[in-house]
């Protein structure tokens, strides 16, 4: 059975090395981070850190202990306690011929996703929204042949 993946957030001081001792916390005891996003919260001098990791409670609670540990961290949530809003962004280019390029075309209104790129041979699509429909969205582009993909990692807050 896999471990369950948790969703934790940690407000931390903008500063210079608080990225590299978050990491290497994860790295120096053998905890795997599925996705990682950090970026300035509406006040520049704090960054929100939104971690997806997999792992038992036990697990998840001694690297919530940790992180609150941390110089520079100032809270951490563990959003499985919490009800939360998450979302991701995902640019996906696929590859497309003048008979296929109306079918993906279709599949992007369903999904109502933003076409932000057309070439002859391939389109670019702007998926944003939870972990499920990002996923599904993937699985449907494979069929035509996913020439590159990015995603941000999941972001979240609380409700």
């Amino acid at each position: 059975m896999q471990p369950m993946r948790h969703t934790i957030s940690v407000l931390m001081e903008n500063t210079f090395g608080v990225l590299t001792r978050v990491a290497g916390m994860f790295s120096g005891r053998g905890y795997n981070i599925d996705s990682l996003n950090v970026a300035p919260t509406h006040d520049p001098e704090v960054s929100r850190m939104t971690i997806v990791a997999r792992g038992d409670d036990a697990t998840v609670e001694q690297i919530v202990r940790q992180l609150n540990k941390l110089v520079n961290v100032l809270e951490v949530t563990n959003f499985r306690d919490y009800e939360y809003i998450d979302r991701e962004l995902v640019l996906v280019k696929v590859k497309v011929d003048g008979k296929r390029r109306s079918e993906v075309m279709q599949i992007t209104d369903i999904f109502r996703t933003k076409i932000v790129d057309v070439q002859p041979k391939s389109m670019t699509i702007e998926v944003t929204g939870n972990e499920t429909k990002v996923t599904k969205f993937i699985e449907l582009m494979e069929n035509f042949g996913v020439l590159e993909l990015t995603r941000t990692g999941k972001v979240a807050l609380s409700r």
